[in-house]
């Protein structure tokens, strides 16, 4: 016999997942409809334009794949690159490197363009490289959690622009936590996930694209053997799953059958993007911003460093340098772990261990949330002998909170 599910109580400060919005854990609960039930393709035209709100795009196109923030990362970049083709990737943190690999399999020629994760670049560096290399596309990371940084790219896209370049655009960490302007900033297809700042479960990726965009999509269309032996296309996308043209076509007034919908997946989609909508975007994003001067009000009152640029830090991530005497910071996060019940994350690559990431992102961005997470983090140091300033965290924390 196996004993029933129980799941252990967390306050979940992660770059992501994150706690979940109780409004999209009950709209999990709620019953089956069938994919193309009329009240279901309903639910799927309202997820449609409320994808487009916190993209800041009217876009035709909008919608959600099934697989995590990957998968729309995959799914994107697949559809526009030919084997041969030419991908310029920007390199400051990790995940940029995802995008090369995507790119890679999908047997472009690839420039990476990289510099320490100490900082983003200066947009005249990425817009002299477009003009040296000539890709078709210019991949980048909007929001890089391995650091927490976050890019600009306005400048790049509207180079991009000026020049018949493909600007795709990783949100992921930033989508329903900053303002994010797609069209505006020229980019071409911006994809974000469910499991950060929307507080919805990992299972869902959120795409937007342009014209410009659908017309190459267009141009690659196959519908699948099984529905039509009429529509071969011998330049067709490489994956049926991760199709954006037949996608797209799922998601529209056409309805092809491509695949079984996740329909509880779109139920908390649908209440996870209604909260924040109606919470309204602009305070969303103020609440993000508060509380992260907060954390870093109260870590720097700790006495404790941050890693790289606090500049062109994003609201949603704070990378806290490790301090001495707590070796690798991993017996500090089981504490916090098992003691205190919060879970932060470490990073990757050059900087696991010498690094913890503190995730400040939807429903998990809570003032309630930050004073734990400082009270927390000063006990467990404290336990371990680190040299910190002991009691004057949350005291920082609670004057911002107090005086904003």
């Amino acid at each position: 016999m196996f004993s029933e599910l129980v799941i252990p109580h967390r306050t979940i400060m992660t770059p992501g997942p994150v706690e979940a919005n109780p409004v999209a854990l009950k709209a999990m609960s709620s019953r089956i409809l069938g994919q193309f039930d009329p009240a279901f393709l309903t639910i799927m035209d309202n997820v449609k334009e409320m994808i487009k709100l916190p993209f800041g795009t009217t876009n035709k196109e909008a919608f959600a794949i099934d697989g995590t923030s990957r998968s729309g990362l995959e799914a994107s970049l697949i559809a526009l690159i030919e084997p041969g083709d030419k991908v310029l990737i920007p390199a400051y943190g990790r995940f940029a490197y995802l995008l090369g690999e995507i790119a890679e399999r999908a047997k472009a020629e690839i420039m990476y363009l990289e510099k320490d994760w100490t900082a983003t670049f200066d947009q005249q560096v990425v817009i002299d490289a477009i003009d040296e290399f000539q890709p078709k596309i210019v991949a980048m990371i909007h929001g890089e959690t391995a650091n927490g940084q976050m890019q600009q790219i306005d400048k790049i896209g509207q180079h991009c622009r000026n020049n018949d370049v493909f600007f795709v655009v990783d949100m992921v960490a930033t989508y329903g936590g900053v303002p994010l302007h797609v069209d505006e900033w020229c980019v071409d297809i911006a994809i974000g996930g469910t499991q950060k700042c929307l507080s919805v479960p990992a299972g869902m990726s959120l795409v937007t694209y342009n014209d410009r965009v659908e017309a190459v999509l267009n141009s690659r269309y196959q519908k699948e053997l099984g529905l039509s032996k009429d529509d071969r296309n011998d330049n067709h996308i490489s994956s049926n799953y991760l199709d954006l043209s037949q996608l797209q076509r799922y998601w529209s007034s056409e309805r092809i059958n491509h695949h079984t919908e996740a329909t509880s997946m779109v139920y908390a989609l649908h209440e996870g993007l209604r909260s924040i909508i109606n919470e309204g975007l602009e305070n969303v994003y103020a609440r993000h911003a508060l509380n992260d001067k907060a954390i870093i009000a109260g870590i720097q009152a700790m006495g404790l460093g941050f890693y790289g640029d606090l500049s062109t830090k994003m609201p949603t991530v704070t990378p806290v340098l490790i301090p001495d005497g707590v070796g690798d910071g991993e017996a500090v996060r089981e504490l916090l772990l098992n003691q205190f019940g919060v879970e932060i994350a470490s990073s990757f690559g050059d900087l696991k261990g010498k690094l913890w990431r503190i995730g400040n992102m939807g429903y998990s961005s809570r003032h309630e949330n930050v004073l734990h997470i400082l009270t927390a983090l000063e006990g467990a140091l404290t336990y371990y002998g680190a040299p910190i300033k002991q009691g004057e965290a949350v005291k920082a924390a609670l004057a911002i909170y107090e005086n904003n």
